[in-house]
């Protein structure tokens, strides 16, 4: 696994949203993107890190950031975890995991013993310009938002 770095272009891309519309990287040109990827909806972790960036986004607004939520969920599943956590933002299916791939977070994992390939719990903050202004790879679920939060007022 080979997660992109700061500083370097964020790699293009379409996928569809909760709606089945497809939304690409480029339609949010001259905004800030906070990209997160996350393993599965309504799962403990996944629930708690999506309620905190639902509870924030004004605070991330005030930042002109847009977050985006992608998972390799089906495009069926991200309704039901929107209504049934009331979020206030887009989620994105990448259901083949081409683009967790292109941003080096699809890779082995460990849980219980078990291996298996899956997204690893990593967010980009990517700049009006397509750039990858930082890398979040270290957090609790819980502390997503704030650790993005303090790295903006910074």
């Amino acid at each position: 696994m080979n997660t992109l770095a700061a500083g370097g272009k964020a790699p293009a891309f379409s996928l569809p949203d909760e709606n089945n519309n497809n939304l690409a990287l480029a339609d949010f040109k001259g905004k800030k993107v906070l990209m997160y990827f996350y393993p599965k909806a309504m799962t403990p972790g996944c629930t708690v890190q999506a309620q905190q960036l639902r509870d924030h986004k004004d605070a991330l607004a005030e930042h002109n950031v847009t977050v985006l939520g992608v998972s390799p969920d089906p495009v069926k599943r991200l309704p039901k975890f929107i209504e049934k956590e009331q979020l206030n933002f887009t989620l994105l299916s990448d259901e083949d995991h081409s683009v967790a791939e292109a941003f080096g977070v699809w890779g082995l994992k460990k849980f219980m013993g078990r291996e298996y390939d899956g997204i690893h719990r990593i967010s980009f903050l990517v700049d009006e310009n397509g750039v990858i202004a930082k890398v979040f790879d270290k957090f609790k679920t819980k502390e997503h938002h704030q650790v993005v939060l303090d790295y903006l007022n910074s």
